[in-house]
């Protein structure tokens, strides 16, 4: 009989101990699809008298996670401490160092050293996996990196946070503001306490990088994802979409044009048609559009112990099987190192929001800017705050909403249109633009 995988598991959160629950629920299944057992051998955590509810008194307890990779007893080192540099990062070299495979759901560290990382797996010889990283339950790297192998992708892009998207779904739901939405999603622990990361769009980002770097053969290029969070979402907002046949989602999309390489994370108005729209409360949703394949499109749960701990046990039984082939779809050195699309070439719709005092002659003077840029209009919407939808926290109470829908332009048109409202009196707020995503 072929010897059980060891694991050696750094992180005991809810992942960590959800990855423990999985592999003792499903030993039998898991072993039957390995062709060999999985056990967890060795474990590392901060708090070592915490109750986790799972049974770890077969496993070593390793106060430095580093150790894990030394072991003699350990053949695999799965990560879940997170961060993207610190000991994280210094527990993955350490074991890609030793030839040992590793596993991690820690997407913020591969948007900033995956390449390192799998070219130095690449030369040991071992696997690099990274399913949780992505989507959490959703088997997309392997659908991009093996399923749709075949086909050159035209684009992916999706809803990759679910602490945005259940925000957005209830400030919808409900008509409540932003601030109300995430003070409750924190008190109820489905936001951090500093949500940064999410509702800036900092955590989509790093997903984006990583399905931009499979999806198209590129290295990884986090810092080149222009990047907005849903701050700036009104109720108001979330009413005039409805009104047009929108609802607005967060979403990451890339793409390449030319030979280079366009990735976005920004508040979009989505079509009702288009499936992405019904992507609910905290699930994801991945689309992939593939030149043979046609559109691609995954839906299920982003985050939590069940979905993630799939996710690294798939990854798991894959090393088991002794699967090693190069994390990103091809070796590092076959990547392509694609340029900076630019963005403000980019043309599209694109949703405008105004707030403008209620006076004769500001729709012509707003209507007289945009025709200076060459931007046009499509549909057009003027509202009270009462009328609109939503609190009134945007406006003052002599002031209305504007909103309009532009035809596709390109977006510094948009962009010189917006700078010139700003600076104008009757404009009495940041004017706020999304765009309209019109992918069929």
């Amino acid at each position: 009989m072929t010897a059980p995988l060891r694991v050696g598991l750094a992180g005991l959160g809810t992942v960590g101990a959800g990855v423990v629950a999985l592999l003792e629920a499903n030993a039998g299944l898991i072993e039957r699809r390995a062709d060999r057992a999985i056990v967890v051998t060795a474990v590392s955590a901060r708090d070592r008298g915490r109750d986790r509810g799972v049974d770890l008194s077969r496993a070593a307890w390793v106060d430095d996670a580093t150790q894990l990779s030394a072991r003699d007893d350990v053949d695999v080192v799965v990560e879940m401490i997170g961060g993207s540099d610190g000991p994280a990062l210094v527990l993955a070299r350490a074991t890609l160092e030793r030839g040992k495979a590793f596993v991690t759901a820690n997407k913020a560290m591969l948007a900033h050293h995956g390449l390192d990382l799998a070219a130095l797996a690449e030369a040991k010889g071992v696997a690099l996996k990274y399913e949780a990283a992505v989507a959490g339950g959703i088997p997309v790297i392997k659908a991009l990196r093996d399923g749709a192998a075949a086909n050159r992708i035209l684009r992916v892009y999706g809803i990759l946070n679910g602490t945005c998207n259940y925000i957005l779904t209830r400030m919808e739901a409900e008509d409540l503001s932003f601030t109300a939405v995430l003070a409750d999603a924190q008190a109820k622990g489905f936001a951090e306490a500093d949500p940064s990361f999410d509702v800036d769009g900092i955590d989509a980002a790093h997903k984006l990088s990583i399905l931009a770097g499979i999806a198209f053969g590129a290295r990884i290029d986090f810092a080149s994802v222009a990047v907005q969070g849903i701050r700036a979402v009104a109720a108001v907002d979330l009413a005039h979409a409805a009104t047009l046949g929108f609802r607005i989602k967060l979403v990451a999309l890339a793409e390449e044009i030319d030979g280079t390489l366009f990735q976005r994370v920004h508040p979009c108005l989505v079509p009702l048609a288009h499936p992405l729209a019904h992507v609910d409360g905290a699930l994801n949703a991945v689309v992939a559009e593939g030149d043979f394949a046609g559109r691609l499109f995954f839906s299920g749960a982003g985050a939590g112990a069940g979905p993630t701990a799939s996710a690294v046990v798939a990854d798991l039984i894959d090393v088991a099987r002794g699967e090693v082939g190069p994390a990103f779809a091809m070796p590092t050195a076959r990547l392509a190192a694609l340029g900076v699309a630019d963005a403000a070439a980019a043309t599209g719709r694109c949703y405008l929001r105004l707030t403008v005092v209620d006076r004769p002659g500001v729709l012509a003077e707003l209507t007289a800017t945009l025709r200076d840029a060459g931007v046009s209009i499509e549909s057009l919407i003027q509202r009270s705050p009462a009328a609109g939808g939503g609190n009134s926290e945007t406006t003052g109470a002599a002031d209305v909403y504007v909103v309009m829908v532009t035809h596709a332009v390109r977006q510094s048109a948009v962009a010189a249109a917006l700078a010139r409202m700003a600076t104008s009196a009757s404009v009495t707020a940041p004017p706020v633009m999304m765009h309209i995503l019109d992918y069929g």
